[in-house]
């Protein structure tokens, strides 16, 4: 029996503990045992295949051991031999020699082969390995036949416990381990216990930087060039990750990992995401054993559309308002989660992907941590000040160079804070106290799940990643904010001051889907520009990171300079665990991993190295910068995050202005050298161009809003008529009946029970946006709510008697319909219409809507059949469930889409040339 010490693929020993190997001789990618033959000796017999050595007369251990090259005590120990005797006939398991392991994924193997305890590593290069083949004997009949187990496959000795935590729209600026004013001490403790990181890139919007996160290929390799909801039917864009590019939690799977995912998953496409599937592409079909979150860009995060594993739950019913929040209960049940593995199986390590609400909108943090927020009157001097501040810190801090430059604050996009009203600073100091508290909410909350490594013991070979921002600061509540995000997303960005301070004192509760002036966001993403979505801007695309890996890292509390992209993170985390990447899954030859470890900057010895990582390009919504070996050229930006309707830019390739910046030089993108290096300009747009073609990022498509309602594969495709019979709930927008730009008539058959009826009958989205059709005290009743601006009722004036009945509401749409979104032309949607609510046949009212909602209801909602599950459409007229009391017999929704003649195809083909020609 031999005890070695395990190296990793960069020679360095794994953490303490020997790994005992004993076992047949495994070869690098081949069937788990070698069939040898059979080996004859002079005393013995040898069976190869089995490992099996049948004593003979005048053996001993010392002469098998000899004959067989493996030590006497290898052979006690593995036969469980007291004293030195044998018996003639008696089977020895031989132990012979164990493979070396090496970089390429070599085989550590412990215990006795076919024993129930064994376990094995895999060389990774096919996934799921081989089946092994079996090592043991039969005959005739168990007593002289012997039995066998595949060993269990576990990971090399050593590997670490992975925490790789996300946080969602929030800039370089925000955290205090950065410069910013909120206070993130669960930041700061990984920071001081491991490394910081300045120079980190994602891809400027949400799902497309978590695709490229767990799957180490480039957001349009991955399929993700744009989020899930505005997919369009090319490579590149159709939110869809191929099965040729297996994620992390896939990897690790299968190499003996136990795998989880908590919270935000944006990353199963729109038209998937209902109760029937298919689920290949949500975390449990993508090598995630265990989900707990939300399928979707954003969540209410007091009432939130919450899944585990692909079963919708709602662990919030019945709790009072402001007591149960996401952000607290994603933790407690990530410590649970991690607390039941270590219990169950201590040696199992385990990979969490963490990734939290916040800071996207809704902006939903408790009262507690509002309050602490705004006892510390972080922002009564407004956001220049504020960006001026984390500036000072930052150079302080020794987190950007000390000659960074600070750009002027862009005084044409968003006013200076001492040209605001009072009651304009009074209403953006309240939006910013409210994000600020949902920042330092979650990073408490991340803290405990920190803690809880530590409580268990495996803290000390744990790999925490923890990544502040998918992209920079969202700007999409414009420079007004809003109490309602759902109304930006239907193109309600301007809503002034005095209307918004209806919600002034309950901003951040239930009652809002808040976001916060966009001038907060550009000075937290201080010390660059701009936002989240402009891929071409250093304020979209530059995170920062911190590492600790407290058994490995020695280097605590440094900065780490290195260009880093999330596509890096998947490598770097197979080489901390001595994992390969496999060449083939399921059958499946894998596309390459496009990223490339940054495990090298772990050793205070390459503090200083040269980038790895030195050519990468950045595309979002026809923005695009290449960067290459310190120099980045990116474009001139165009366009607002909030200006999100309206003509698109029709050549985003070559009708651009070009800007070069010397990324070495100019750590905040400030000195445009454009004008002093054409040549290199060309040179780096040449490349941009070879990346694009290389990573399906063609074609170049510079629409946002109209993107949204683009067809797309769904279970509604192509039908008009939609027929239920039972009540049901938690159907998603995107595989529901779409009521929005299109004339429809609903029609209920039900059945009233003696002493009347209530409930929902149908609905689709909430409180802040949505429609529903109910008995409210008997009386049929259809209700639009506009975005909570507005709700326009439909009523009968009697409840209805007992018996059968059907109720009918009617809707004739004046406008031509989403069509015109295909030629960047919003004509078409959100225009008036008229609707009929009638009883029996009976109309008993009709009213004109003015204005529609051109859109979407809203995304964290659901299309629900007989109650109203989440929030509900009036909260004057009811509370969910709100579920029908009466019998459904029948539920029918026809929509008659229109659809563009000829002509009016070729009208708006000029006027999208005419708008062209004026860009």
């Amino acid at each position: 029996m031999r005890v070695l010490s395990v190296f990793s693929p960069r020679g360095r020993p794994r953490l303490p503990g020997p790994i005992l190997l004993v076992g047949l001789a495994l070869a690098v990618g081949s069937a788990w045992a070698a069939d040898q033959g059979a080996r004859r000796h002079a005393q013995g017999q040898f069976d190869g295949a089995t490992g099996l050595y049948v004593v003979a007369e005048g053996d001993d251990l010392s002469a098998i051991g000899e004959r067989l090259e493996v030590s006497a005590a290898a052979l006690k120990a593995a036969n469980q031999i007291e004293g030195d005797l044998l018996q003639i006939g008696q089977r020895l398991q031989v132990v012979t020699g164990a493979p070396e392991v090496t970089a390429s994924g070599g085989v550590q193997i412990t215990g006795v082969p076919g024993a129930p305890d064994a376990t094995t590593t895999i060389s990774g290069t096919q996934l799921p390995p081989p089946d092994p083949k079996f090592g043991g004997v039969i005959k005739n009949d168990a007593l002289q036949s012997k039995p066998w187990w595949a060993p269990r496959v576990v990971p090399p000795q050593g590997a670490p416990n992975v925490l790789l935590i996300i946080t969602d729209d929030a800039g370089f600026g925000v955290p205090s381990t950065f410069g910013g004013v909120i206070p993130t001490p669960s930041m700061d403790r990984i920071a001081n216990e491991g490394l910081r990181y300045n120079r980190v890139f994602s891809t400027a919007l949400c799902s497309p930087t978590r695709a490229a996160l767990i799957t180490g290929r480039n957001h349009h390799s991955a399929g993700f060039g744009v989020i899930s909801e505005q997919s369009t039917g090319f490579p590149g864009y159709n939110s869809i990750i191929g099965k040729d590019k297996a994620t992390i939690g896939r990897i690790l799977l299968d190499n003996g990992y136990a795998t989880s995912w908590f919270g935000k998953d944006h990353n199963v496409p729109a038209f998937a995401a209902s109760q029937v599937g298919p689920f290949d592409q949500w975390p449990t079909g993508m090598g995630f054993e265990y989900f707990y979150g939300f399928v979707g860009g954003d969540a209410n995060q007091w009432q939130p559309n919450l899944f585990r594993n692909t079963t919708q739950i709602y662990p919030f019913e019945g709790k009072p308002e402001g007591t149960w929040n996401l952000v607290t209960a994603m933790a407690d049940d990530a410590i649970d989660y991690m607390t039941r593995i270590h219990q169950i199986d201590p040696s199992k390590p385990v990979f969490i992907k963490y990734a939290p609400g916040a800071t996207h909108a809704p902006h939903h943090p408790t009262k507690e941590w509002v309050d602490k927020i705004s006892a510390m009157h972080l922002f009564d001097d407004g956001y220049e000040k504020l960006r001026e501040r984390i500036f000072e810190n930052q150079k302080r801090l020794g987190v950007i160079p000390q000659d960074a430059t600070l750009t002027p604050w862009p005084a044409d996009v968003l006013k200076p804070w001492d040209q605001l009203t009072a009651e304009e600073q009074k209403l953006f100091i309240r939006q910013v106290e409210v994000f600020a508290a949902y920042a330092a909410y979650s990073d408490h909350e991340i803290g405990r799940v920190i803690q809880s490594f530590e409580d268990l013991g495996k803290l000390d070979n744990t790999l925490i990643i923890y990544i502040n921002g998918d992209n920079g600061t969202s700007a999409e509540g414009g420079p007004l904010g809003t109490p309602n995000e759902v109304a930006f997303f239907n193109g309600l960005n301007k809503l002034p001051a005095e209307v918004q301070m209806k919600w002034y004192e309950v901003w951040g509760t239930e009652q809002t889907y808040n976001h916060m002036s966009a001038g907060w966001s550009w000075a937290f993403d201080t010390p660059f520009d701009w936002f989240k979505q402009n891929a071409s801007r250093l304020g979209g695309i530059n995170q920062n990171m911190v590492v600790s890996w407290p058994a490995l890292i020695q280097d605590k509390g440094a900065l780490r300079e290195q260009f880093v992209h999330v596509i890096d993170v998947m490598p770097t985390i197979l080489e901390a665990a001595g994992i390969a990447a496999p060449g083939v899954v399921d059958g499946i030859e894998q596309a390459p991993i496009e990223g490339t470890s940054f495990a090298y900057t772990f050793d205070a010895a390459n503090a200083e190295a040269p980038s790895r990582h030195q050519t990468q390009y950045f595309e979002m919504m026809g923005q695009w910068a290449l960067y290459h070996d310190g120099w980045l050229l990116s474009t001139q930006v165009n366009r607002a995050p909030w200006e999100a309707f309206g003509p698109a830019n029709p050549d985003p390739l070559n009708n651009q202005v070009l800007q070069l910046y010397d990324l070495g030089t100019d750590f905040t993108q400030a000195a445009d050298l454009a004008a002093k290096h054409p040549e290199k300009l060309e040179e780096l747009k040449a490349l941009f161009v070879a990346e694009a073609k290389k990573h399906q990022v063609f074609p170049l498509d510079a629409s946002v809003a109209g993107r949204i309602v683009a067809p797309r594969p769904n279970i509604t495709a192509g039908r008009s008529e939609f027929v239920y019979t039972r009540p049901m709930v938690g159907l998603p927008q995107g595989d529901s009946p779409l009521l929005l730009n299109t004339s429809y008539t609903i029609t209920a058959d039900i059945e009233v029970p003696e002493g009347g009826a209530e409930g929902m009958i149908l609905t689709s989205g909430g409180r802040f946006a949505g429609y529903g059709f109910y008995l409210l005290e008997g009386k049929p009743v259809f209700l639009w709510n506009l975005v909570d601006l507005e709700r326009l009722k439909w009523e009968a004036p009697d409840a209805l008697p007992p018996g059968r009945h059907t109720l009918e509401f009617d809707f004739h749409y004046e406008g031509l319909g989403a069509g015109t979104l295909a030629l960047n032309n919003f004509s078409g949607v959100g225009r008036p219409g008229t609707g009929t609510l009638k009883v029996d046949g009976k109309v008993v009212d009709t009213k004109r809507m003015e204005k529609t909602l051109p859109m979407i209801l809203q995304w964290d909602e659901s299309f629900d059949i007989g109650s109203d599950t989440l929030t509900g459409v009036n909260d004057a007229d009811y509370r969910p469930a709100f579920a029908f009391t009466g019998k459904l017999e029948k539920l029918t929704i026809k929509v008659d889409r229109p659809e563009l003649s000829p002509e009016e195809i070729q009208q708006l083909k000029e006027a999208a040339a005419k708008a062209a020609d004026q860009r």
